[in-house]
């Protein structure tokens, strides 16, 4: 799969679902965006906003218009999920867009969002473009066990706070599927595992697990990545949680011999193997901000 293209998810029972790789950080199999050809069609997830021409070509492929979408759901306002919402809000003028509430108002005043997404992402914020704000009554606010009703289909939230206090995974019934957000990590298809998750200021780790086992207590067939695809469930969760809890004993430990924080982003920038999987720019920025992450949680937690 290449950057810009849109394949349909047969995985498991889904039907009337696409998803379109948008190059996010000019990576393919990074950053997924889906299409739920619903009664009332949706959008889930935004991307980054650089490029959302390539979902309003998506829509297009799919066979819809713009103005057919009535729906755009976030999992949470992070801008890699987000940062694109105000964007397809103008283009989509007949849509609501759905956010958990806690993250909602930085959707319409995303100039906070804006500042501490530059903050967590380092260098890496040469990828992003200042968010255009959502009207405020455009926006639907989700808080946890709310029901969106696509008519044949229907969307659950399920509060899933450990990457963000804003996040929610979105159960979908009908496709026996879940939308993870980051609530499971960044699944690498090639290698049928997810790779940690855990940026600053908000990662959680003991919350980071249960909403692993509020997934599992979903049961869904199919895992919907925002990063990136859709898989069958088998191993995958529990790999993750597995995963998870070791990186952040090793950071752990790497923090107590090497001393000094920067010393300790840099030695796992620097060792990091995600550049094998998302290239060296992406790799080490991606690694670094979860470095960054696990401290700011050790910080808190001591």
């Amino acid at each position: 799969m290449a950057i810009g293209d849109v394949t349909e998810v047969t995985t498991g029972s889904c039907s009337d679902l696409y998803y379109v790789d948008t190059g996010m950080y000019e990576v393919a199999s990074y950053g997924s965006v889906y299409i739920l050809d619903a009664e009332r069609p949706t959008i889930v997830e935004t991307g980054i906003g650089t490029h959302h021409d390539r979902i309003l070509k998506a829509i297009d492929t799919v066979g819809l218009a713009p103005e057919d979408v009535e729906m755009i759901a976030v999992t949470h306002v992070h801008l890699d999920h987000a940062g694109g919402a105000g964007f397809l809000a103008e283009a989509c003028p007949n849509a609501t867009i759905g956010a958990h509430e806690i993250g909602a108002p930085h959707l319409v005043d995303p100039g906070q969002l804006w500042a501490g997404t530059k903050r967590a992402v380092g260098d890496q914020i040469t990828h992003y473009v200042e968010p255009d704000p959502v009207p405020g009554e455009r926006i639907r606010k989700i808080t946890d066990g709310d029901e969106i009703d696509l008519g044949d289909h229907t969307l659950i939230a399920h509060h899933a706070p450990g990457h963000a206090p804003h996040q929610v995974v979105f159960e979908d019934p009908d496709n026996d599927a879940v939308f993870t957000g980051d609530g499971a990590g960044l699944y690498v298809p090639e290698r049928d595992r997810a790779e940690p998750s855990s940026p600053p200021p908000d990662f959680d780790l003991e919350q980071a697990l249960k909403d692993i086992q509020t997934i599992q207590g979903i049961a869904p067939e199919t895992l919907l990545y925002s990063h990136f695809g859709p898989a069958r469930r088998t191993h995958q969760l529990d790999g993750y949680a597995r995963r998870l809890g070791d990186w952040v004993q090793t950071v752990t430990t790497a923090r107590a011999e090497l001393g000094d924080d920067e010393s300790v982003i840099e030695h796992f920038a620097g060792e990091t193997d995600a550049t094998e999987i998302w290239g060296e720019q992406k790799g080490r920025g991606e690694t670094a901000m979860n470095v960054r992450g696990v401290l700011t949680y050790l910080d808190r937690m001591a």
